[in-house]
């Protein structure tokens, strides 16, 4: 990759196979933006929402009742909601974020993880798309550590996560999460470790 060409890395990840690790750790080798945290300060903006309640809703569809209630906040005068903040849809949430990517993306060389973004960037000429995979038991120990929770919590847990995050992903690429062919680079990071993922991935980048 050429030095001076602005380009996005993409990570998509299992819950337990080190994404942020590996995303964070990469972007400060390359010295260049890492884009998680960001990407939910400008949507919680946007909706005027706090971080940790937008937080809760990425990579997820809302219930029957949640996308019920938000279809009606402004609606049915019956139906009694409080106004203290507007509460977007899954596909507005979608777009919003969709926006700040590609907005991150044309400002700056960035590791971008989650939220479809190899899809909502894969016409942008300096893209890497990675996947992250790992074995169920290193990511059932790596969520206990990271979260504080015994063995069935974080069974549960990943889980839901391995439910929700394909169901997201197809919801709105209308692509299957573990498709292979969308990706640049598949790693399970359970073989090589995290540090040897970064290793792997900034290799990579320099023979392309």
């Amino acid at each position: 990759m050429e030095n001076n060409s602005t380009f996005a890395i993409t990570i998509n990840r299992q819950l337990g196979s080190g994404g942020a690790y590996v995303g964070q750790a990469l972007a400060k080798k390359l010295d260049i933006f890492y884009a998680d945290r960001e990407i939910i300060s400008q949507a919680a903006k946007k909706f005027s929402m706090l971080e940790e309640d937008l937080e809760e809703r990425e990579e997820k569809i809302s219930s029957f009742w949640q996308s019920f209630f938000q279809s009606y906040t402004f609606g049915a005068p019956e139906i009694y909601i409080p106004r203290q903040a507007y509460i977007p849809t899954d596909r507005e949430l979608f777009e919003i974020e969709n926006q700040v990517i590609e907005r991150i993306a044309k400002e700056r060389s960035a590791v971008i993880i989650g939220r479809c973004g190899c899809h909502i960037l894969h016409e942008y000429p300096g893209l890497v798309r990675i996947c992250l995979h790992a074995d169920l038991s290193f990511r059932i120990n790596r969520v206990c550590r990271k979260n504080n929770v015994s063995e069935e919590e974080a069974v549960r847990m990943i889980a839901q996560s391995d439910k929700e995050r394909p169901f997201y992903y197809h919801t709105f690429t209308g692509k299957e999460w573990s498709d292979a062919r969308q990706y640049d680079l598949s790693i399970n990071t359970s073989k090589i470790g995290l540090d040897k993922s970064v290793d792997l991935i900034v290799k990579y980048l320099e023979n392309i």
